[in-house]
């Protein structure tokens, strides 16, 4: 009986550990953010800089928007990548911010599920949209491989014709 009054008791505590460092966590995105309106701006700094813009989808109800999150930015060999060729933006989705205007003009990716992924040129047209799921290694996390080739295949030089012409 003392045994299972222990366990109970450690439960608890762990429970509620987990829950109050989930809730101080700090939020990836910003509730009260128009979409449309972070898009624009993005979509300006990547013709300034010539890269393409990175919209990540989901909200901060979404423990696999923390993974992916945590997953690009905790390695410096991904976030360089993404840093060299893109301007990232996380847009909110959830019950009281459904940026419907944005996605509607991104071709509805929430479709996909959460986070997914959105690449857009710097004239604001979507170029891919890539469902996470498959960026998944199956385990529960990330492929570093996969995220890598997926980055590679969506740069500015990448999807340059001219990058292909014989010379």
């Amino acid at each position: 009986m003392l045994y299972f009054k222990k366990s109970a008791i450690l439960l608890i505590v762990l429970v509620f550990a987990s829950f109050t460092a989930s809730s101080q966590r700090a939020k990836l995105y910003d509730t009260n953010a128009d979409g449309l309106q972070q898009f624009k701006t993005a979509v300006e700094q990547a013709q300034k800089e010539n890269k393409h813009v990175m919209v990540q989808i989901g909200g901060n109800w979404c423990s696999w928007c923390y993974k992916f999150h945590d997953f690009y930015t905790n390695d410096t060999q991904l976030d360089s990548m993404i840093k060299a060729d893109y301007v990232v933006i996380r847009v909110n989705y959830d019950k009281s911010m459904k940026n419907e205007q944005l996605f509607a003009q991104l071709g509805c990716p929430q479709r996909f599920g959460f986070p997914v992924i959105v690449i857009c040129n710097a004239e604001g047209k979507r170029l891919h949209t890539q469902n996470s799921w498959y960026l998944e290694d199956g385990k529960g996390s990330y492929n570093k491989e996969k995220f890598i080739a997926f980055l590679k295949n969506w740069t500015v030089k990448a999807v340059n014709p001219d990058s292909y012409k014989k010379k």
